[in-house]
Formats: structure tokens, sequence, C-alpha cells
């Protein structure tokens, strides 16, 4: 029974170490990937208490061999929007400028009462109201009600890596991207965190911490 308790102890140990190491965004997000790493480790935590013959410290190696696995893909995430999109899925739009997405709807095989009840959830019942309705990639409904200047904003820097395809939803190319960033006093993209273009129909940038400082040198 002592043994027990303190394999128990042991694993409690690591497995909480490695949530913390994991972060409050990837649990927050639980996208598929973020769920199999959470069950495989709830699983291998598992095997060393329910069988004391099995070694404690291949579990705990297995777990955190997920756990750098898990740190990796997400550091890699950071720094490439395709390979992103591979591992966690990307937004899809449900509803774009009020009107019904039903090839998408189909693809992601979502009925009218299922989107009618995700709409009554975000407190917007009325089909009628919405402008936008984006599935996000963890599963979640995003709805922007209508007005009259509403447009979904477009991500198209983040991290230091241009989202070439919100460029071309927004009109906007390389040249053009980059000389909009020199008026702002910006003429280096990796020094930028996020920029986006907003419903008002301009960008805003926001410089990576380390950046801080040059833009605002430059912009003086």
């Amino acid at each position: 029974m002592i043994i027990v308790c303190i394999r128990t102890f042991i694993l409690y140990v690591i497995v909480l170490f490695a949530l913390r190491v994991m972060g409050k965004s990837e649990l927050s997000k639980m996208s598929t990937f973020q769920m199999v790493v959470l069950f495989m480790i709830a699983e291998l935590a598992s095997i060393p208490i329910d069988s004391p013959s099995a070694s404690l410290i291949n579990g705990a190696v297995a777990i955190l061999t997920l756990l750098v696995l898990q740190v990796l893909l997400s550091y890699i995430s950071i720094k490439s929007e395709g390979f992103k999109n591979f591992i966690n899925g990307k937004p899809s739009i449900i509803i774009d400028k009020g009107m019904i997405n039903v090839r998408e709807m189909k693809r992601l095989r979502i009925t009218v009462n299922d989107l009618f009840e995700q709409l009554r959830i975000g407190n917007c019942p009325s089909l009628s109201d919405v402008e936008y309705a984006v599935m996000e990639s963890n599963g979640e409904l995003s709805i922007i009600a209508k007005s009259d200047q509403e447009k979904l904003p477009l991500i198209l820097v983040s991290d230091g890596v241009i989202y070439h395809n919100n460029l071309k939803k927004a009109g906007i190319d390389n040249h053009t991207l980059l000389s909009m960033m020199e008026a702002k006093g910006i003429r280096d993209i990796h020094s930028v965190f996020v920029a986006f273009y907003g419903s008002d129909r301009k960008l805003h940038v926001y410089p990576l911490p380390g950046g801080q400082e040059k833009f605002s040198r430059e912009v003086k």
C-alpha cells in the first residue's frame, strides 16, 4: 500500500510538472492534438499505478517524451502557419457576410439545428443578426453580430511570419504591407509580434517585446 502511494505521488508530481510546462494556453485551446496528448499522459500515468510490476521510470520517461514533443510542435506551429493548420486544423467560416456557407457546413458535418443551437448559446438566436460565424480550430463557434462597419479582422503577420492567404483576402500585396509597416516606423518584419487588418480597414501593429524600444525610437 505504501509503495502504491509513493508511486502515485511521484507520478502526480510528474504529470503536474508536464501540465505546468505545457502552459495555460495549451490547456485552454484543447485542439485535437492537445486532447490526444492529455489522454496519453493520463493513460501512461495510470499504468504504473495499476500495475506495481510496471516500471515507474519507463512511465515517467514516456510522459516527459510527450511533453518535449508537445512543446516542440507548439514552437514549430508558431513559426509555420502551414504546419499549425496541419496539426490543429484551421478556422472555418460558417456564416460569411450574413450568408450561410452550406458547403463548409457539409464538410464539417454540421446540421442546421447544430448551428442554431450554437447561435443561441452565443446570445445571437436570430440568424439575420449575424455577420460572421467562425468555427475555430478548437471546435468553438465565434459569432460576430452585424454592424454597419463590421468586418472580420485578418491577421497579416504573427511572430514575424507573414500570412499570405490573409494578405490576399485583405487585397494587400507584400510590397504594400512593407510600405504600411515603414509608415509606422517598422523596417524589420521579424520585430513584429502581430499585425492585423481591422474592421476599421486600418493596419494595427504590435511589436515583439524586444522590438518595442526600437519601434518607439524609430517613430520618434
